[in-house]
């Protein structure tokens, strides 16, 4: 029988501190075809695959064999091309499980790979972030650790990219598009963006209210009716548009390593629609300019924020990532149209059905 996924689990020498990651594995895979690899030496031709990517980590949050995976991933581009994936991350310790997985994600989003809506399991050392799950599925921590693996492996195996003949494509900045290298990138973009309808919503000068962490039934009040307390630009324009689209573009300038404070607002606030409606068929894209460095940290957020928590598709290679700090320095990178087009061309090749 054809192997129907592929389990990558870097080793660890240490049996005692796989113990359990082992346990949830050998539950979750049952009646499931399947090749592993645990050696870097052996991570080689995954594309085109369904992929689970197995981590354990220590109290270090350190795992040897891991970061040998991961250099080989950032040393061949295309290793994952066509592949889709999910990730399991297991810890001994409260920390290090979140951020292992996002940069794990996208280093293996800028080689190929694409990400359902929701593709990490990750168990802290005591299990207390399965609190809500357990309550849920009326069962203890163990049982929603299991539960979750496995739906997470059946969602990447039934996973199909969602295409259509006109696309929706949703844009939202707080930029100043006079000065902004950012919104100059975007324009570039924007005129290779054929056939598809694009609509623009501008989050500047104040005008969204952050999220104030209403009481949950009061959320949900709202929710039901596609609201939220606070109102404004976010329920009267965003939340329709979003409703929408068929992909999302966030436009985001590097503010000290991380989205600007309204795109940040526009995300919490995002939570009151979201506990109503999952978004596991829409796209995100970022288009991310740095003045200095860091365009990886904020590419990063919106993985965490947009596709671990709020269920968007990550499309490889998701992320335009450019560094220009003068004004209008974006038009001096050396093929910039050409990496411009490029990304337009991505966007169109992963959002709507080709005809020959």
């Amino acid at each position: 029988m054809k192997n129907e996924l592929i389990l990558v689990q870097p080793h660890c020498e240490d049996k005692q501190k796989t113990k359990r990651l082992e346990q949830i594995l050998e539950k979750a895979l049952s009646n499931i075809s399947y090749e592993k690899i645990t050696k870097e030496e052996k991570f080689e031709n995954l594309q085109n695959k369904k992929i689970l990517f197995a981590i354990s980590q220590g109290i270090s949050g350190i795992n040897l064999e891991y970061f040998r995976f991961l250099k080989k991933l950032r040393m061949n581009i295309n290793l994952l091309e066509n592949s889709v994936a999910g990730i399991i991350v297991d810890g001994e310790s409260e920390l290090f499980t979140k951020s292992i997985a996002r940069e794990f994600a996208f280093t293996a989003n800028q080689a190929g790979c694409t990400f359902p809506g929701k593709p990490l399991v990750e168990a802290t050392a005591s299990l207390q972030n399965f609190n809500v799950q357990a309550k849920i599925l009326e069962t203890d921590y163990m049982g929603a650790y299991e539960k979750s693996a496995r739906v997470l492996i059946e969602q990447v195996l039934s996973f199909t990219p969602v295409r259509k003949k006109q696309s929706k494509i949703l844009v939202l900045h707080a930029s100043n598009f006079k000065t902004s290298n950012t919104s100059q990138l975007w324009n570039m973009v924007k005129q290779h963006l054929t056939n598809c309808d694009i609509k623009e919503i501008s989050l500047r000068n104040g005008s969204v209210q952050d999220c104030s962490g209403c009481p949950y039934t009061m959320c949900m009040h709202f929710s039901s009716k596609s609201n939220c307390y606070y109102g404004g630009v976010i329920v009267d324009e965003v939340y329709p548009a979003i409703l929408d689209c068929d992909a999302l573009i966030l436009l985001c300038p590097n503010y000290n390593d991380a989205v600007s404070a309204n795109l940040c607002a526009f995300i919490n606030r995002l939570t009151a629609l979201f506990r109503k409606t999952r978004f596991y068929e829409k796209y995100i894209f970022g288009i991310i300019v740095s003045g200095y460095s860091g365009g990886d940290l904020v590419a990063e957020q919106l993985i965490s924020a947009l596709n671990m928590n709020k269920t968007f598709i990550l499309p490889s290679r998701f992320a335009l990532l450019e560094t220009a700090n003068d004004p209008n320095s974006i038009q001096k990178i050396d093929g910039i149209n050409k990496k411009a087009k490029d990304f337009a061309n991505h966007i169109l090749e992963t959002i709507q059905i080709k005809y020959n």
